[in-house]
């Protein structure tokens, strides 16, 4: 029991659907949807618990979405000169990063490093910068060593730029500090 409320038949006890405690009906009358255990609809949740849910529903709404639908970015892999033209995206069960070109890469999340957003446009005064590249380094199976990739987004008036900047901030996102990126990385492996 989580509450100090004394419990009777007037009072009565409410379970909280993500930590499963027990608290009265003050202390536990959040109802927000919880899709990852398979609540569609809003549900009972205790303050704390509640918090959280809406979190991860404002990271799987905005950021996760843009990060399964993709962009498209010159790739070069390791100290190479030649770029490729890929379409960069997560997978649909969010464990790989899936680049799709002339050649097909499938990174594990879990197997990434460090990622590295490239910015530029910085101004004196605090003005704000643009996302333009990043640079991913993971380690391949049966490897030690890390491999690095750098993503640099497409000049190409075919390639949709903006997309290419809102996936970079996503994966910004995701990334910065590392705290929500090892979130990403627990509950999806």
């Amino acid at each position: 029991m989580q509450c100090d409320t004394k419990f009777d038949f007037i009072t009565r006890k409410h379970h909280c659907r993500r930590c499963g405690k027990c608290f009265c009906d003050k202390c536990c009358s959040k109802k927000v949807p919880l899709p990852r255990m398979c609540f569609v609809d809003p549900v009972r949740q205790c303050a704390e618990c509640a918090l959280i849910s809406q979190k991860e529903t404002e990271f799987y709404d905005k950021q996760l979405k843009v990060l399964m639908n993709g962009a498209t970015f010159f790739v070069t892999l390791g100290s190479s000169d030649k770029s490729e033209l890929m379409v960069c995206r997560l997978s649909n069960n969010q464990r790989y990063l899936v680049l799709d070109g002339d050649s097909h890469y499938e990174i594990e999340i879990i197997q990434i490093s460090t990622v590295q957003i490239l910015t530029e446009g910085f101004t004196p005064g605090g003005g704000n910068t643009r996302a333009i590249g990043m640079i991913l380094q993971y380690k391949v199976p049966g490897s030690e060593e890390l491999t690095q990739m750098k993503f640099t987004a497409s000049e190409d008036f075919s390639c949709n730029k903006k997309l290419s900047a809102s996936w970079l901030a996503a994966m910004h996102k995701v990334s910065k500090g590392g705290k929500t990126y090892r979130r990403l990385k627990k509950i999806f492996t």
